[in-house]
């Protein structure tokens, strides 16, 4: 390996590197280093994060990108000095994938004290998101932005969320802002909840949301395009239906230029973050307790996949059964619609376990549902966000729930692909 300082991070690599910026060390330098560690590849851009948290020896200078990056049992017989291995543990080493234009961004990145958040779509899930984040997120909040086309819903949240207030007054921290559209990527994170084309009570497809991904796409690549000329930083967060497709189609169309042609100077995968598959692991739960085969999903079970069609439900990692995984995954997937049928649009549970409670956990740094970018394909897992990174959750996953991962993985890109 060949060892650089840049910007007093440690840089590490397989191959010589000839920049005037980055000073040439050497390994009795890197035992004693206790900063970032930043591990350089070049792989393709479109199969492939432009950084993500080395967690486990199997992915340092990782090769390629797919669902084994979700599979401890995966191994890869790799030499690697021990100041390397307690550095990968401390969970301070940063794959950084050098073809993408900007990656210098990312070993500049500083996670905010303080996030002002922005929220784009006032209706149902919005209003309700903007909710759970004015409750719970005084801590690790400074701001809300709300932005709507309709300036009553703007006007009546401003009002509604700014008199939300407890008796010793915390809330009064986080303040609410009315904001223009020039101002919508003045912040650390942009939460986008605009939705068209839902179907109203008793018109109900198979699968609601994928209904929605062709009007939500159009109006989501225009935010798209406009993040990538203010050279947004932050997080996109993507809260409309369908969640992982959408994720999918910014990733695109942000990083096209005039030409029409892909130049990956827009947003960064790990940027965009899809917030539908909290509620499913809460749907899940909710079912998981109604059964005794099921009852421990929470403490040992997981959610993967979409925020629909492709969802999987594992009852148990350890001890997977077929049988009360396909339950669960059934319920889970169809709750929803047993909402519909008392008659209400089924939006509170979303806009808060996908929403509010996931975004919280993102801020925090802490585990939390939502789907990011794994070889070309976004989707839902368990992860953390780090040091404006990705650690995704590995687990000894068994057989047949990986072949289960794998014929989702397959379906995203399908759909994906006839859209």
């Amino acid at each position: 390996m060949f060892y650089y300082i840049f910007n007093n991070n440690l840089i590490i690599t397989n191959e010589f590197i000839t920049r005037d910026d980055f000073i040439s060390t050497d390994e009795n330098f890197c035992k004693n280093y206790t900063g970032k560690i930043f591990a350089l590849t070049s792989i393709n851009c479109e199969n492939s994060r432009r950084s993500f948290i080395v967690s486990t020896e199997n992915l340092l200078f990782l090769e390629k990108e797919d669902l084994s990056i979700l599979n401890s049992s995966y191994k890869i017989n790799k030499t690697i000095p021990i100041w390397l291995k307690n550095a990968i543990n401390e969970k301070r080493v940063i794959s950084l994938n050098t073809n993408y234009p900007n990656f210098l961004d990312v070993i500049v990145y500083s996670t905010p004290l303080k996030w002002k958040v922005n929220v784009v779509g006032l209706g149902d899930v919005g209003a309700t998101l903007l909710t759970g984040l004015k409750l719970l997120g005084n801590d690790v909040i400074s701001s809300l932005g709300i932005y709507d086309k309709d300036f009553k819903k703007v006007n009546r949240l401003n009002l509604e969320l700014s008199q939300i207030l407890s008796c010793d007054g915390k809330e009064n921290n986080l303040q609410i802002l009315p904001l223009r559209e020039e101002d919508l990527f003045n912040c650390d994170m942009f939460v986008f909840c605009v939705s068209v084309g839902i179907p109203p009570i008793g018109k109900e497809e198979k699968d609601v949301r994928l209904v929605q991904f062709d009007g939500n796409r159009k109006i989501l690549k225009v935010y798209g395009q406009m993040a990538r000329d203010a050279k947004f930083k932050g997080i996109f967060a993507v809260v409309s239906d369908p969640v992982d497709l959408l994720c999918k189609s910014l990733f695109i169309d942000s990083n096209k230029n005039k030409d029409n042609t892909l130049d990956f100077q827009g947003l960064a995968p790990e940027q965009i973050r899809g917030y539908g598959l909290g509620v499913m692991n809460g749907r899940a739960a909710y079912y998981s307790s109604l059964r005794e085969d099921t009852a421990n999903y929470l403490q040992e079970g997981r959610a993967f996949g979409p925020h629909g069609e492709g969802l999987i439900i594992a009852n148990s990692i350890e001890n997977f059964n077929e049988s009360a995984s396909d339950f669960l995954t059934e319920k889970a997937k169809t709750a929803n619609l047993e909402v519909r049928a008392t008659g209400f649009k089924p939006y509170i549970a979303p806009a808060l376990s996908s929403g509010a409670l996931s975004i919280l956990d993102t801020i925090k740094g802490n585990f939390h549902y939502s789907s990011n970018f794994i070889g070309g394909t976004y989707m839902g897992c368990k992860n953390k966000f780090l040091n404006g990174c990705t650690e995704n959750e590995t687990l000894d996953l068994p057989l047949e729930l990986m072949n289960r991962l794998k014929n989702t993985y397959n379906l995203l890109n399908e759909l994906y692909n006839k859209k």
